[in-house]
Formats: C-alpha cells, structure tokens, sequence
C-alpha cells in the first residue's frame, strides 16, 4: 500500500514519456505517440464523482500530451477535466495487475467511435505503448514490462497484416488517361492545376508527400524522350500541433532512408510533357515547388481528395464506383508500380524507383501480377526461339 501510494501515476508517466521523446520523433511518430496516449491514459482512472464526458477528457489530453501546445491558454474545461484526471488516474504499478494491462491493450484495439480498429493501426498504438512500458522500467517506476509476459503475449498477439494492395483498385493504363483527361476539364483553375500533381504518382510511383515536394530543381525534362525526376525529400501533411514550425506540412526527407539520400526516377514521355506544360502554364513558388494552391502553400489532402472523387464520377461507370477502383489517389502510385512489373522491368528496379526494399515490393503487389501467365509464357516463347 505504501509503494502504491508513493508510486507516480500513470498520467504522470505518459507526460514524461512524451516529453521525453517529442524532440527526437518526427511529425508522423509525435502524432501515433499523441492518440496512443490518448486512448490508453483515458481508461486507466478509478471511478470518481465529477468525471468529465469522453469527449471532453480525450480532448484535455491531447492538450496535456501536445508539446507545442505548452505555451498556449488552457480553456477552463480543459483545466478541470486535467485536474480530475490527476487525482483519476491508476498509480502505473497497477499495471502489473493483468486486467489492468488488459484494459489499455482494449483501448488500443478501439477506434474513437468504439468500432474495431484495423490491424496495423492497433500495432502501431501497441507499439507505442510497449516502449513507453519500456521507458517505465529503465525509470525504475515497474520492476519488468507486463506486455512481455507469456499469458498476455498470447491473450493479445499482435495481429497479422495483409498489407498485400487489391488488384480491384488497379486502373489501366487506358482508364488513368482517360482520368487526367477529365481533370484538365474540372473547373476552370482547379483541376488543370492537378493533372501534372496525379499524373506524377501514376508515371513516377510517387507518394503525394513526395509530389507535394517535388521542386523544378528535381526535374530534368528534355524536349523529347524519357526525363528523370531525382527526389530527395518529402512534405507528409501530419497538422500544425506535431510540426516544429507550426505549418501543416512536415519537411522530412524521403520514406525510410535518411537524410541525405536520393531517390532517382526515370520517367516516361507523358509525364515530361505534363510537367513541362505545368511549369510553363502555372510556373513555381518562390522555393521552387511546382505544386501548391494558389495563396502558395502546400496542397492538403482534402483537396486534391475531392477533386479525385469528383474526376472518378465522371470516368467511371456506376458498376465501376461500386468497386474500389481507383477509389483514392494512392491508388494511382499502386497501378504505377503494377504498369511497370508488368511491362517486364526487374523487380529490383522497380523497388529502387518505388522507394522500397524487394521484399516489401514482392509482399505489397504479389497479388496484382496475378492473371499475367499469358504474358510471361510469350515472352518464355520469344527467349526459347531466340536461344534456337
């Protein structure tokens, strides 16, 4: 009862784990730290009178849990939900007790609205939890972390993820032309503003991070043949509160390789076209960006989002928009990739221009190359013919 009395809570230790790790995490990571806590700290408290509704508690942690927001004005509901929470909140030796455990584990199984949350992003607030379990016994504040435990290991396996894409949302190449056609014509600014923006995550397997950043520098665009574009960051939108300079865009360098790597990308005809007529017609922002919206900032996602469903209203066929085809821009990067393997570039190639390792290119698309028999046994036939 004692050590209990004098243990810190596990509110407390949250804080300090966050405060801990926020300088040296990137925009991405503060924000999958942020509503890991979140979830976790909200049902770690006793049952006390004067408890703030749900809303209203995940709302004051984040106000706890956000660094940047150190320095702004609590509201007075935000003060009174956190000072129930101090006196709420379950001292963090509790947490050996294995309900206790099992009740956060819930938590990161949960989604907001109380529905089941997806398989990754449960592994991803499971992760965060075991490390900020880690960082309480390198403190000293639990004697081993609970998760490493046989009875929990199995009660709460992390489940295993089918990151594998749906070959149903693949366009053609026939479907994706006809869909940057019909962007050129969606309003008389906006959608021409988009064509050379989509056309570069079909033609170049670019992530819209990546595009956002893209600048005239990185391009090399001859008046005729193949160009290349030569990425070396990325400028994910992550929201003001979990960037060092407040904007909504995060400058980082590219997708699971360090800073001072580069990423070059041979592109076909099309897209040198595209972007030659963006740059001529729209020119670039005083940092040499050729994608932005017209006060100059970066583009968020909701937009070019809407724009997408809109474009896929007027190509696709009702059957069609029943079915995930083409259902996001992402999916763009994913036929791309596809166009390519099938076309006969080595996977290796095609990895390296993608940004991932060969594994991971083999583990994310092995289903979309199924169905190509007809096209691999002619080209054996060719090989065989030649080789006689």
């Amino acid at each position: 009862m004692h050590r209990e009395k004098q243990a810190v809570t596990w509110f407390e230790h949250a804080q300090d784990y966050v405060v801990k790790k926020w300088p040296k995490a990137s925009a991405h990571s503060r924000r999958s730290m942020v509503e890991s806590m979140v979830a976790v700290t909200s049902v770690l408290v006793r049952d006390r009178c004067g408890a703030p509704g749900t809303e209203e508690l995940r709302d004051a942690l984040r106000w706890a849990f956000i660094v940047s927001r150190k320095n702004y004005e609590q509201p007075e509901e935000v003060i009174l939900a956190l000072n129930w929470l101090r006196k709420a909140s379950l001292p963090i030796t509790s947490l050996t007790e294995h309900n206790v455990v099992g009740k956060a584990l819930s938590a990161c199984a949960m989604r907001l609205d109380g529905t089941a949350a997806a398989p990754e992003y449960y592994r991803r607030r499971r992760r965060v939890f075991y490390n900020s379990l880690r960082y309480a016994l390198n403190q000293g504040r639990l004697m081993s972390n609970p998760l490493d435990a046989q009875a929990l290991k199995t009660e709460w396996a992390q489940p295993d993820v089918d990151d594998a894409v749906d070959p149903r949302a693949m366009g053609n190449p026939q479907q994706i032309a006809e869909a940057l056609k019909v962007c050129s014509y969606m309003g008389r600014r906006q959608g021409p503003r988009f064509v050379a923006f989509f056309a570069c995550m079909y033609y170049a397997m670019m992530r819209p991070a990546e595009v956002s950043r893209l600048r005239e520098a990185d391009c090399h665009l001859p008046a005729s043949g193949w160009g290349k574009l030569i990425l070396e960051a990325s400028a994910p939108e992550v929201g003001k509160d979990y960037t060092d300079n407040g904007e909504l865009h995060d400058n980082r360098g590219l997708k699971g390789r360090s800073k001072k790597t580069v990423r070059p990308v041979p592109i076909p005809p099309e897209l040198v076209t595209l972007l030659r007529r963006h740059i001529d017609k729209f020119g670039v922002a005083s940092d040499g960006r050729l994608f932005r919206s017209e006060s100059g900032r970066p583009v968020p996602k909701s937009t070019y989002s809407r724009l997408w469903r809109k474009i896929g209203a007027f190509t696709l066929t009702p059957e069609q928009l029943a079915t995930p085809l083409m259902a996001t821009p992402y999916d763009l990067r994913h036929a791309g990739v596809t166009w390519r393997l099938s076309a006969g570039v080595p996977a290796a190639q095609v990895a390296e221009s993608a940004g991932h390792s060969v594994e991971v290119l083999q583990r994310i698309y092995h289903r979309c190359m199924a169905g190509y028999d007809d096209v691999w046994i002619e080209r054996m036939n060719r090989a065989r013919e030649v080789a006689r």
